[in-house]
């Protein structure tokens, strides 16, 4: 089998969808700096490995524990989990320890729009004023602020997957058939197609609304930090340097648009011909189906 990579690059739009440990009352979002001295939120890789996984369906491989140490059971085996398959694991337990690296792997979704320290204040006046109207208990304390940062923006992210190695675990001896190698693949491109995130009384849409990628003969996630967007249009020279550099990259790049949310979509259908998102993910399955066989 040709080693082959599917590289995959994805812009969302969604609002504050991955906090961290918050300080006082005060919760706040994940964030990371850069040199023109702004800060951009984002959504951890684990964050979205884990709506990923449960979206599929497949978090269900057994667990087991090593002393103080969750981990995956040492009897579950990539033949009957697709979550251990994908994403790889680690067994520790004793007398054989087993590492499988994962063969999809993710980036953080990084905001391509600063945050500008935006907070909201939150209180729990409604449940106090029930409180006090059922009991004429006017001396209860509450109705504290609380406040979390908020911040919605168009954000990017980008998975890449080692299509020769999903279904091959070399620690158990074990080759899934090709036919469900694909499904699986396929699977998991489903879920990033319809991706959502369940976070305080929300559900974020995580759904694309641009994509690029296909599968390919180099395993280099071309697009990632290629995605740009500047006055609400994106950066289409960049993308087109990207394809410049080799035609075998030019001719297996496939691009998905939903239209009216960027500024410059005609230019995005013309230059990198754009097609629906629902038409992008069936030719990226295509591709993935046509390789198995």
């Amino acid at each position: 089998m040709n080693k082959k990579g599917l590289t995959l690059s994805i812009i969302f739009e969604a609002e504050s969808a991955n906090y961290g440990e918050g300080v006082g009352n005060v919760t706040s979002l994940k964030k990371i700096s850069r040199g023109d001295h702004e800060m951009y939120t984002y959504l951890s890789r684990q964050a979205l490995r884990y709506n990923i996984v449960d979206q599929m369906e497949v978090n269900n491989t057994p667990l087991g524990v090593d002393g103080r140490v969750i981990q995956f059971h040492p009897e579950a085996t990539i033949a009957d989990y697709a979550e251990i398959d994908l994403f790889g694991y680690m067994k520790t337990v004793k007398p054989t320890t087993k590492t499988r690296a994962a063969v999809v792997r993710l980036s953080n979704a990084v905001a391509l729009e600063s945050y500008n320290t935006d907070l909201e204040f939150l209180t729990n006046k409604g449940l106090l004023d029930r409180y006090k109207a059922a009991t004429d208990d006017d001396n209860i304390k509450g109705g504290n602020i609380a406040q979390s940062e908020i911040h919605k923006s168009f954000y990017a992210y980008t998975v890449t997957i080692d299509l020769d190695k999903v279904g091959i675990d070399a620690n158990d001896n074990i080759e899934i058939p090709l036919a469900e190698r694909a499904e699986r693949v396929t699977a998991l491109l489903q879920s990033l197609k319809f991706l959502y995130r369940d976070i305080k009384g929300r559900r974020e849409n995580l759904s694309p609304i641009f994509a690029i990628g296909g599968v390919y003969d180099y395993k280099n996630p071309f697009f990632e930090n290629r995605l740009k967007l500047k006055e609400n249009k994106l950066a289409v020279a960049t993308i087109e340097g990207v394809l410049a550099l080799d035609e075998h990259v030019q001719k297996e790049t496939h691009v998905g648009l939903v239209k009216g949310l960027l500024a410059n979509d005609e230019e995005i259908e013309q230059t990198l011909q754009a097609k629906s998102m629902a038409e992008f993910f069936k030719e990226l399955e295509a591709a993935v189906i046509n390789y198995y066989q």
